[in-house]
């Protein structure tokens, strides 16, 4: 008696093709983006009403109009939504993406004239108009001291405030804190040049030099504190928030004490984004010009003192250079701009991989 064995696991009938649903061939896409870029040209230009920023921008839209009018065509509307949408999100992406890569590119091409050793080994004292060299030896050790004080002052001061509000911080007293907080974020940088210059650089500074008012780099530095507090108060804050309570709540459980679980776990769980907040307070601090002009005054010569004297910065000597009339400033403004932008990348990196290394090793 022969026994017939059916596979449970056989594969199940082929659809028919007429409950396949149709979709769009791969080159559908691309091909309606070239149309539609084609014909913005032919719009913009033939009109005589724009440059290429207007081709892309009206491109982005025929784009999508196309986009849904051929999906909704083979797919149906409900898919042509899909697509629309879809597209719409990377291309205010990539419209975004555009002006951060022009300023990059223009940055890195123009700034790239004077990179060179004379640019980093020397300064601007004695150079003339008519001299091709000079560099931005002085200002580098300048942004360096003021920036590198400035972060000393600013980042035990803003991580204890913003500990105190999150996890002591109860009633108006905390409320105020917060509200000046919120205040100093959006006061202009001239503001805070102005507050050091009338209580430091006139009132204080001539206690230690012989009863005369003396510019620093030192008081350049308290006025980057002032407009560095708000921005790492506020990320502190935020990130401290977000640490979860059972990570507090287990550590009380084993009877550690609050500080020490604030110390332990509470800031080294917000640790990166606490490295954000201060880099970007940094950033700030690093490209302002009016507080450094109003405190410290600028100069020509290598000023290695921050306490005494005259001292410049990357970003004065970018405003100075942009405004000189010698035909070799510009140049040394673009690659100062430059090396400000890539001094902060570094540190930015820096700090980042060191507070992700502390992480790792908790």
């Amino acid at each position: 008696m022969t026994t017939t064995v059916t596979s449970h696991r056989s594969r199940p009938p082929a659809q028919p093709a007429s409950l396949r649903a149709r979709r769009l061939p791969w080159y559908a896409a691309p091909a309606i983006a070239v149309a539609a870029l084609a014909l913005s040209a032919v719009i913009v230009y033939g009109a005589g009403i724009g440059g290429p920023v207007l081709v892309v921008v009206l491109g982005a839209v025929l784009y999508l109009v196309g986009l849904f009018a051929a999906a909704n065509a083979v797919e149906g509307r409900r898919s042509a939504r899909n697509r629309t949408w879809s597209a719409l999100i990377h291309s205010a992406f990539v419209l975004a993406v555009l002006p951060l890569v022009s300023v990059v590119w223009t940055l890195v091409s123009k700034g790239t004239e004077r990179l060179d050793a004379n640019f980093f080994q020397t300064s601007m004292n004695n150079i003339g108009a008519r001299d091709a060299n000079g560099g931005a030896y002085h200002a580098i050790v300048g942004t360096l001291e003021q920036v590198g004080i400035a972060t000393l002052i600013t980042v035990p001061l803003g991580v204890l405030c913003a500990i105190y509000i999150v996890e002591y911080g109860r009633g108006k007293f905390a409320f105020a804190i917060r509200f000046f907080v919120d205040v100093m974020t959006g006061i202009p940088s001239i503001v805070s040049g102005l507050f050091v210059l009338a209580f430091w650089v006139l009132i204080v500074s001539p206690w230690f030099n012989d009863g005369r008012p003396s510019f620093s780099g030192f008081a350049a530095a308290l006025a980057l504190s002032v407009l560095m507090l708000p921005t790492i108060v506020r990320s502190t804050e935020e990130m401290l928030r977000l640490v979860p309570a059972p990570l507090r709540e287990g550590a009380y459980a084993l009877g550690v004490p609050k500080w020490k679980t604030i110390l332990r776990v509470v800031l080294p769980t917000a640790l990166p984004g606490i490295v954000t907040g201060v880099m970007l307070a940094i950033a700030r601090a690093a490209g302002e010009t009016a507080p450094v002009l109003l405190v410290a005054g600028g100069g020509a010569a290598i000023n290695t003192n921050p306490f005494e004297n005259n001292q410049s910065s990357l970003s004065l000597f970018v405003y100075q250079q942009a405004g000189d009339a010698s035909k070799y400033a510009p140049a040394r403004a673009w690659t100062a701009a430059l090396t400000l932008v890539a001094l902060v990348l570094i540190l930015t990196i820096a700090a980042k991989l060191l507070a992700r290394r502390n992480r790792l090793s908790r």
